[in-house]
């Protein structure tokens, strides 16, 4: 009988895949992420005057969501300065093909943003089944997590770092005869650069999260190097944001606090660890 059964059992166990086998499921899984990106991509090119004028273009413009709620923020408290009338500088295209060639990339760049949670979700699909039970169980909703900050990092730097960021520039003068106008690429490059870095700025307690499951990461180790971490952060928005003190601090402030929100996500980790260790010592 056990002889009988023996061939149905091995019949049965999934077979290891290989290593061709794997880049073959690595490939599919990129080329839905990819395929997804371009999807949204076309969508955002065919909508070509939503996109510019409402999205692209709304920080240019005096009218945009954050200007008039810092303008009311700015009439609670009795203050004029936060309202803001004219933004004193034009945007124009002073190449042949400059407009077409930003509308083919400011598409892929919002599809890349759109289909970012899904693009996630395909690579996640091809990493977790080699992860242990255990650490299945752990990284549950981390694509979800994922997701979110993103969006909340996109959402910080489009209505808050950019619009500050480009309200600055614009008013800025060495002298009142020299006019500011920007080049449609330059102010693109601008604002993607500031949404897409906040965005990915913003994973950084999941980050922190796999460091610390990795064993690569404690708690104790973020605090001793707290300062230089400081350090880092403060140079990385100083890199990533125009040259005034008020766009470093809007991108810094924010990230400091992601990295005093990672140390305490390590220090569950490690808690939650030090429990499960400790539970198993004493079954046993």
């Amino acid at each position: 009988m056990d002889q009988l059964d023996q061939p149905f059992i091995e019949e049965q166990e999934p077979k290891e895949m290989s290593f061709v086998d794997h880049l073959e499921e690595l490939r599919w899984h990129i080329i839905r992420a990819v395929g997804s990106i371009v999807v949204f991509g076309t969508i955002a090119f065919l909508a070509k005057t939503f996109v510019f004028h409402d999205i692209i273009l709304g920080p240019s413009r005096p009218d945009f969501l954050s200007y008039r709620l810092m303008c009311e923020l700015g009439q609670k408290i009795g203050s004029s300065a936060l309202c803001i009338d004219k933004l004193g500088f034009t945007i124009q295209s002073r190449e042949m093909s400059g407009q077409l060639t930003m509308h083919i990339m400011t598409s892929l760049i919002i599809g890349l943003a759109c289909a970012f949670p899904y693009a996630f979700w395909e690579i996640w699909r091809f990493v977790s089944p080699g992860l242990y039970t255990r650490e299945r169980e752990n990284s549950r909703g981390a694509v979800f997590f994922v997701s979110i900050l993103f969006a909340m990092g996109l959402c910080f730097g489009y209505f808050l770092v950019a619009p500050i960021s480009i309200n600055f520039l614009a008013g800025y003068q060495v002298d009142p005869s020299i006019t500011n106008q920007f080049d449609l690429s330059s102010y693109v490059s601008t604002l993607t650069t500031l949404c897409l870095a906040c965005a990915f700025m913003f994973e950084m307690p999941v980050i922190v999260f796999f460091l610390t499951k990795a064993g690569l990461v404690t708690p104790e180790i973020m605090k001793v190097y707290r300062r230089h971490a400081i350090v880092v952060i403060l140079v990385i928005a100083a890199i990533i944001t125009p040259p005034d003190v008020i766009s470093q601090m809007m991108v810094g402030l924010p990230l400091l606090l992601l990295y005093e929100v990672s140390i305490g996500v390590s220090k569950h980790i490690k808690r939650s660890d030090l429990k499960r260790l400790n539970k198993e010592n004493t079954t046993e």
